[in-house]
């Protein structure tokens, strides 16, 4: 049986935690955790929280028949089909997903419960079936769920064609395949690119292999950095202290592991959330008896005549005893394989418009190539038109079903992905929640709540409007915040609020000058006359 939690839609009401007490926990006051392999047995008692649940997050695979065919519900009709070469698009058009993950499920799912019933293809570099990254840093590493039980659970059957551990290396537009590494190619009609990002490695390439250097992404890395963790190292180094970076290190004080995490900005989760609202986390952490050192970085990784990690130096002079060094140097983005294919890719990500279809280096839109997930990079209207990467699960899911309703529908039928970004993380028994970018705000104000209680609502503005709001163990109160973002109100709120503290005026909210990562883009144009004008990415790198 498996099981997912929709955390961007939980508010911690608990219900779950009351009606299966055994799959369902939750940590302090309102962080959620679960079992995503429960028992059968746990089924009828996970059905009722899953009905009980005031916002219905809970899912659960449901039984197909026993030769795995679609049940007649998941087949919507072909209302609204349109037609390509003749025939009905949604009956007979072949359609590629590459990435074969959370994204690449939800759109699969997505295009049968949306009538599609012609061939579709999902590509996966990895061996394994679909799962679950979120419970890697949490439950896995606390040793609470095996790293192989967080497969997602299928809400439909997809009769799919699964070509899982094959990388795709290459794509041919004017041909519609795709170059797979085993020497085969695939045609598609219609093409979805959801191949994600990876870890970054630790830059030192000898340094990186030694054994107790690793990076948490997939379910080997978790399930190697559960062992090592088991073994009771002298000590954990942490290189980095974004949402990876802290949650292992939440993990380890709870396994009552000594750790140091090491972070080069001032203050954790600065990117993410700001100066002022980082310097909470980092008390957090301090309080949890953390070794954080802040505006420090990792000078070098040490290790025996037997290649084991055994010390590393710091940028303040210090040289730190350590078994295991995770580096949470945040992600790259998988677009390697699409070099030369003519679309507007780099490390940025794939370009894409706000119905999720692909530019092509010419700043032209794509009808037949679709973007979705961490790897897409995409205009967000709420927030200045400007192209954003969102690498969060509920954006995964929501881009993904809007990627995949408009690959079978009409022009006029298509949807723009407006969804607000929202993500959470759970760090010392607190879930941190947002809603919104607070990435582009300059001001924040505490409006609701005690930080030194360590429950509280902080509010973002950019010029005068709302544009996020994190919560720490506050979470149901964002909802009326997300309709705030909706609505452009206005910064600082005025009006009167539960549990408003004494002092909520707005500050500045401490993030650091924002660079575009498509600066790093150079393209060459040539021709003279409008026709005969094109541009081509190059590998050259701006001075």
């Amino acid at each position: 049986m498996r099981l997912v939690v929709d955390l961007t839609k939980c508010q911690g009401y608990a219900q779950c935690a009351f009606l299966a007490p055994d799959v369902f926990t939750i940590q302090g006051d309102e962080a959620l955790t679960y079992d995503p392999d429960p028992d059968e047995a746990q089924r009828t008692r996970i059905r009722r929280a899953a009905a009980a649940c005031p916002v219905q997050a809970i899912q659960l695979d449901r039984r197909d028949g026993p030769d795995g065919s679609r049940h007649p519900k998941d087949a919507r009709g072909t209302a609204g089909a349109f037609s390509l070469n003749g025939d009905t698009f949604k009956q007979t058009g072949r359609i590629v997903v590459v990435g074969a993950s959370l994204t690449g499920l939800s759109a699969a799912e997505r295009l049968r419960e949306e009538g599609f019933t012609g061939p579709l293809t999902l590509i996966g570099e990895e061996p394994h079936a679909p799962y679950d990254r979120p419970p890697l840093s949490k439950q896995v590493l606390a040793g609470s769920v095996p790293s192989e039980d967080t497969s997602l659970p299928r809400r439909r059957a997809i009769d799919a064609d699964w070509r899982l551990g094959v990388a795709a290396t290459g794509l041919d537009l004017a041909a519609k395949q795709v170059h797979l590494a085993d020497g085969s190619r695939i045609g598609f009609d219609k093409l979805l690119i959801a191949t994600g990002a990876r870890a970054r490695s630790w830059p030192n390439a000898a340094e990186a292999a030694l054994a107790g250097v690793l990076t948490l992404r997939t379910r080997e890395d978790a399930a190697t950095l559960r062992r090592l963790l088991a073994g009771h190292p002298r000590r954990v180094l942490v290189i980095g202290a974004g949402f990876i970076g802290c949650e292992v290190a939440s993990v380890c004080r709870e396994l009552g592991l000594a750790v140091t995490v090491a972070e080069g900005g001032p203050a954790p989760l600065g990117a993410a959330l700001g100066g002022v609202i980082g310097a909470i986390a980092g008390e957090l952490q301090i309080e949890n008896g953390v070794d954080l050192r802040c505006g420090v970085r990792v000078v070098s990784l040490d290790g025996d005549a037997t290649g084991k990690l055994r010390s590393a130096l710091l940028s303040d002079g210090t040289r730190l005893d350590v078994d295991v060094a995770v580096a949470a140097l945040g992600a790259v983005r998988n677009v390697e394989w699409l070099a030369g294919s003519g679309l507007a890719s780099g490390i940025w990500g794939v370009a894409c418009d706000a119905g999720c279809r692909a530019f092509d280096v010419n700043g032209l839109v794509t009808d037949d190539v679709f973007v979705a997930g961490d790897v897409a990079r995409a205009p967000q209207p709420m927030f200045g038109y400007q192209f954003l990467a969102t690498e969060h699960w509920g954006n995964a899911v929501s881009q993904a079903e809007v990627a995949a309703h408009n690959m079978v529908s009409g022009e006029t039928e298509r949807w723009p992905h407006l969804g607000v970004p929202k993500f959470w993380s759970v760090q010392f028994g607190t879930e941190i929640k947002s809603v919104g970018v607070p990435s582009v705000a300059d001001q924040v104000a505490i409006v609701q709540g005690s930080v030194a209680l360590r429950r509280f609502l902080a509010v973002y503005g950019y010029k005068g409007r709302i544009v996020a709001a994190v919560a720490f163990n506050q979470n149901k109160w964002l909802d009326y915040y997300e309709a705030l973002i909706d609505q452009a109100a206005p910064f600082p709120p005025s009006f009167q609020r539960v549990d408003e503290p004494a002092d909520a005026q707005p500050v500045p909210a401490g993030f650091q000058p924002a660079v575009s990562p498509t600066q790093d883009a150079t393209v060459v144009v040539t021709g003279h006359y409008p026709n005969e004008r094109r541009a081509r990415l190059t590998d050259r790198r701006l001075p």
